[in-house]
């Protein structure tokens, strides 16, 4: 049966981080799939900072925690907007959107092995 196979199930978030213009911040991810760090085949896209959710955290945690380790921007209060579930052969991931207008800092590469640029886009 095909419930029985091996599947990896996971729980994460994208937060859409706008600042007083109103444009959203995106990053870019590695060309090279290897490097791009997603089980969604995102290799050269652009994406909203996030992550996987660990064991114990709430969105809002696992958001400020995710975002501060990729872009060195902290995160004021967010909100969850959006449940997302996306599903590929192997892979079944739901994210949940959370909104954030509310931070400190600019955004810098922080792990340029994932994300090689981030960039203001008007929303």
């Amino acid at each position: 049966m095909i419930w029985r196979r091996r599947k990896k199930i996971g729980v994460g978030f994208g937060v859409m981080i706008l600042n007083s213009e109103g444009n959203v911040l995106l990053g870019k991810r590695h060309e090279d799939s290897e490097k791009a760090d997603s089980l969604l085949a995102g290799a050269g896209t652009w994406t909203m900072p996030g992550g996987k959710l660990h064991f114990g955290e709430s969105f809002e945690e696992g958001a400020k925690r995710e975002v501060m380790e990729e872009t060195g921007i902290d995160l004021g209060k967010s909100e969850a907007i959006a449940i997302n579930s996306d599903q590929v052969e192997e892979v079944h991931f739901i994210t949940i959107g959370l909104l954030c207008k509310e931070f400190e800092g600019k955004a810098e590469v922080k792990e340029p092995d994932e994300i090689t640029e981030w960039k203001w886009f008007f929303s």
